[in-house]
Order: C-alpha cells, then structure tokens, then sequence
C-alpha cells in the first residue's frame, strides 16, 4: 500500500507539518507492507507562483496567518474548489473593500483568478506518484486548498482513496466536510495517530462495513450515506503521542526560493490539552478542540526527542506547539537541555504567572520566545476571561522577561461581556510608563467567537444567535446550516467597551509600539540605595536615586504585586519604620505611579523597572557620575539628591 500525505497551502513553509510528521511516522511503523511520504505542496506553490507574481514571504505570512479572521486565504483556493476562477469574486470584492488594503485586494483577487492552475499541476503530480490512499491536513486556512487537492485528484483516478483529517475537521466540523464533499472519502475527526493507521490496515485488509464502523471518530460511507463513528471517549495518552519524522522537508526547502525567505524551525511537541483549560477554561478560547485534557510525555522521552531532532536535522531554532508549558519539565527537561551544550533558540506558550528563577530556566535553556497569554493589563477584565491572573501580575510577567532576556509575544484582546470603559481608562493612563517593555504584537483585537469556546457553547455567558463569520458564506456553495458546523469562527454582537474607547486604547498601543525600541527603565540596587535610569518619550526624567530607607524597603517589596496595607503590614515589621503611616506608602505609591515607576491595577502595584543587565557597568556609570566624570546616562539632577525633581503628570 503506497500512501502519499499531502501538505497544501497556506501550511507555514518555515515549519514542517508536525501532524503529517507524526502521521509518516505512524504509518511506517503501525501498518504491515504500507510505505509513506510527504509531498510538501506548500512549498511548491512557493515556487509556482513565485514565478508568475510579485510575490514575497510576507505575503505568504499573510494569507497562512494575518487574515485568518478574514479568511482570506481560504477564499483564494474557493476558486480551484468549484472550477470558476471567478468564484464569488463580486461578493468577496463587496465586503472586502472597507477591510483590506487596495494592494492587498488586488493580490488577493489574483491569486484567486490562478490557483485552479496550480491545483490542477499538484493533483495531476499526485496521481502520476501512483498512491493508493492520499491523506491530506487541513488546519487554519488550509481547508479550500486541501478540498480542492481532493476533487482534483478524484476526478483524474477515482481509484485513488482521499482522507482528510486535522483542526478544520474536528467533531462537527469533519462530519460537515464528509456529508458536503463526496469526492473525500473518509474523515478522521481528533487525534489521528491511532485511527488513520486503524483505517488504512481495514482498506489494505478490505474488511467490510463493520470494520470501518470501528474506528473512532471516523466518517465513512454507508450506501452513499455519510456516517459518522462516535468520537472518541477519551484522548491519547502520552506514550501514543510518536515523534515526527520530517524526512524530505529540508532537502525539499533548500531547492525552493523559500530557502531566502526563512529559517526553518523543527516542530516539537511534549503535551496536548491545557492544565489550567481543565480547571478554568478561558472563555474565549477554542484551541483544544474535541479534548482538553491535558496530558505530556515522559521528561526523558521529551528531551530525546529534541535532542534527535535537532542531531537529525542539525537546526538548533524549534518551535514547541503545546498549549502551556508542564511545569515538571521546569525542573527535568530544561535542565538538561542547559547542560547539553545545544544552543538552542525555542518558542513556547506559558503561563503568565511564572516566577523571575523560572523565567531565568526558560531563558537559559534557549526558550528565548514565550507567549503567556496576557490578553489584558486589567483584573476585572482578566476576571470576565477566567485566566486567573491579574494585570499587575501580567506587567510583573513582561517586567521578568525583560529583565531575563526572554521575548514575549502577546495580544490584547477586548469586547468582553461585562466589561466597560472605566476597565480601560487606568490602563490606558498608564501605557506610557510600559514603552520599555515588550508591546502587543499588533493593536487591541475584538475577540473572535470559536468553536469549542466557552463563549461559544454556553451563550448564557454574553453570546447569542452565533453565526458562521461572514467570509464562510462567499467561500463555500453551502446553506448556512452547514456552513455553521463547518465553520470555526463566528459572527456575534459586539460586547464590551465601544468605539471611542478601542480607539483610545489602540492610539496608546500604537505608541507604545512607535517608542518602544528607544525606550528604557532599569533599576540598580546597591544596597543602601536604588538608582533608576529612564529614557521614555512621555516622563523628563533621566536617573532617580532612592535613599530613604523606607522607600527602598518598599521598592524592593513591589517585586511583586501588592496592596498599600500589604505593604505598609510587611514594611512596618521591621521597627526601624514603625512610626511610618499608610498614608506614607500610598503617598510614595502615588508618586511613583506618576513618574512611571510603579503600575497600578485594581488596588495592587508593582514597579515596572527590570533589573540592569550589567549592574558592575552601571555601578560603575554611578561611580563615575557622583566623583564629576561624564556618565553614561544623562541625569537631569545633581547628584546627591533625595528625590527627583516633578515629572509631568502621565496623559
């Protein structure tokens, strides 16, 4: 049995597929006389319409991700899907003129008129390989190309046996695309590793009915009957979770023009599911699909299988695909990979509380690139969202990895149910103070409603009367109650703050982002004082020296998020300030807030200045400024000085 898996656009070219890896893999070794390979059809069509068009990797970013919620990459291969180059081109053109770019619609639209071409090379490339069984994933905006692959392939040789399978086909999903694409001929819904092989031994072996009926998950057909077999009662467990097997994808990006375009990452995977999901399920979240059960490999089995691939494919950049981070593997796997001498370069989702000695791990170890989930810098908000953070612990989070050298890749969401401006208002105050720190990757977003999300399975939380998002109805030739068990995004009405607020907050943002890579706040501690140094586009201040005793306790203290009586209780323990008053610290407080020192969220602070990376240099800078020498940072106060001169109050 030759089985061919089939990896269409818009599947990222810098990353192999880790689900066609782990299902090549599974193949070969689970399935007597089959053989197994990947055609990687997304990086021929790099090279296919790089010769045609002015086309560049950051248009393919674009339609493989930016416009997701657009589905504009989806609608370019709706095209090759129903054989008409001018496939819903008016209705696409209507709706997309007030959302896109003219540039952008113009590619868009000419991408769409020429893809049918490429669809047809690529399937006609599939038959003359002569498999017996095509497999073909279809995850974020990959659905039209890969059922478009498959109507291609079918009609030039029916023989060939079509299976889809991946994100886009979990539960309802799969069972939408089986009953509304007949030339697919089988959908594997959820986790593949067990039922793609279970499947392909019943066709080698050609049981019957019965056979195929066994398989979970599984959509199949019964006298032209589209069926589908229950879901499976429970997820994998780990030591059925295999490795990948990437043979070809290297060889194949380095004879595409893609090779100029990225670094290529290997795919590494060590849990599936959500620890905190299963306690708390954020509500807008849909990521973990039919199971969020969370469940990881072994820390052994975790770190040999980064250390193979990494030997394997000699690429040190990795990208970990888990959904939050096993805390065990803090004290297992991480260690060891710091010890292996690997300088490895690792992207990893965590979570936003974790301590600055777990931060430093992560950093060490070469997981220089972290998404926490922050979301928002506001506790009430984070409250409606159920992450069980708070906004002063998020700013402490991006404070810590600042200071450890990690980058922090986040988003800030809004239009949350509940939610109203004066959540916003202090934040937006105070994002001047945070111009240092990593900014959101792009502006406040509202969020999306998803399937499997809280929101979207329990409308008593704010959502009613779901509709599949608008970009479905002018992909696809479906009713709409079809489109809505296809569909993973959905149309809902706006919840939360109003326009005048999002504007307020996005014109912050977009500062923040402007300022960002000139602005600094850094504190030095030594000992009887703190010196702070800043350079931020909205505070005069330069360098600011605490001496007073008191205030340096309490500086120190607002490491972490705490309350004016906190901090007073835990201040005044030591007798030397027992006269002090809490109207003294919620004076400081106050003080600080407006020189951008502190961040202030629903009654808790906590200072924003992460420790100086070479505190010998800048001891030394001190040194050098308090004996007359010129310094390194300009001060814009003679120096011994108690407390800095005024700042102007934030905006």
């Amino acid at each position: 049995m030759r089985v061919l898996l089939l990896n269409m656009p818009w599947s990222p070219i810098d990353l192999p597929s880790l689900a066609l890896g782990i299902l090549k893999r599974s193949v070969d070794e689970r399935v007597d006389g089959a053989t197994c390979e990947v055609l990687h059809a997304n990086l021929e069509f790099t090279d296919w319409i790089t010769g045609r068009t002015e086309f560049s990797a950051e248009d393919y970013e674009y339609y493989a991700l930016s416009s997701y919620f657009l589905g504009c990459g989806d609608w370019v291969f709706s095209s090759a899907l129903y054989d008409d180059p001018r496939w819903m081109d008016d209705e696409f053109t209507a709706s997309m003129s007030g959302k896109l770019r003219s540039s952008r619609l113009r590619m868009t639209r000419e991408l769409h008129a020429v893809v049918p071409e490429f669809v047809e090379l690529i399937a006609r490339r599939v038959v003359d390989l002569a498999p017996d069984v095509v497999g073909m994933t279809s995850t974020f905006q990959q659905n039209t190309a890969a059922l478009a692959a498959a109507r291609h392939i079918k009609r030039l040789d029916p023989r060939i046996v079509t299976v889809m399978g991946g994100a886009n086909c979990d539960a309802e999903q799969g069972a939408a695309v089986h009953r509304n694409f007949p030339f697919v001929d089988f959908v594997v819904r959820g986790e593949g590793e067990d039922a793609f092989p279970r499947l392909l031994e019943t066709l080698r072996d050609g049981s019957g009915p019965d056979a195929l009926a066994g398989v979970p998950g599984l959509c199949h057909r019964e006298d032209g009957t589209s069926v589908a077999n229950p879901m499976p009662t429970g997820p994998l467990p780990p030591a059925a979770i295999l490795p990948p097997d990437y043979s070809g994808y290297f060889e194949r990006l380095a004879a595409s023009v893609a090779r100029n375009w990225v670094e290529p990452k290997l795919v590494v995977e060590g849990a599936r599911g959500c620890w905190w999901g299963e306690k708390h399920h954020c509500t807008f979240c849909g990521l973990n699909g039919s199971f969020m059960q969370f469940r990881s490999k072994s820390p052994e089995t975790f770190y040999q299988e980064i250390m193979d691939l990494a030997e394997r494919h000699r690429v040190l950049d990795m990208y970990v695909v888990d959904n939050i981070l096993d805390m065990r593997y803090l004290s297992t796997v991480l260690p060891r990979i710091i010890d292996s001498g690997y300088d490895l370069r690792m992207h990893i989702e965590i979570k936003a509380n974790m301590r600055r000695p777990q931060l430093q791990t992560l950093a060490d170890a070469g997981l220089i690139y972290v998404q926490p989930g922050i979301e928002s810098l506001n506790s009430r908000v984070l409250d409606l969202m159920d992450k069980g953070v708070s906004g002063c612990q998020n700013v402490r989070m991006l404070r810590d990895a600042a200071e450890t050298g990690l980058s922090v890749s986040w988003n800030y969401l809004h239009g949350f149910p509940g939610e109203t401006a004066a959540d916003y208002d202090p934040v937006i105050r105070q994002l001047p103070a945070l111009e240092h720190l990593n900014p959101p990757v792009d502006l406040s977003a509202r969020i999306a409603i998803e399937r499997f999300s809280p929101y979207f399975n329990q409308p008593e939380l704010g959502f009613t009367g779901l509709r599949p998002e608008e970009h479905y109805l002018f992909t696809y030739d479906l009713p709409e109650a079809e489109l809505h068990d296809m569909a993973y995004v959905f149309q809902a009405p706006e919840r939360g703050i109003g326009d005048d607020t999002v504007t307020r907050l996005n014109d912050a943002i977009a500062a923040w982002k402007k300022h960002h890579t000139d602005a600094r706040l850094t504190h030095t501690d030594l000992g009887d004082e703190i010196v702070l140094v800043s350079r931020r586009q909205s505070f005069e201040w330069r360098t600011m020296r605490l001496t007073d005793p008191f205030g340096v306790t309490l500086f120190r203290l607002l490491d972490q998020p705490h309350s004016p009586t906190a901090l007073h209780r835990k201040a005044t323990a030591d007798p030397v300030f027992a006269d002090r008053t809490l109207r003294d610290v919620q004076a400081l407080l106050d003080e600080w807030t407006v020189l951008g020192v502190t961040f202030t969220d629903v009654g808790q602070y906590v200072h924003i200045a992460p420790a100086a990376v070479n505190q010998d240099l800048l001891r030394l800078d001190y040194m050098n400024h308090l004996h007359g020498r010129p310094a390194a940072e300009p001060s814009t106060h003679p120096v011994p000085t108690a407390r800095p001169a005024p700042a102007p109050a934030l905006p």
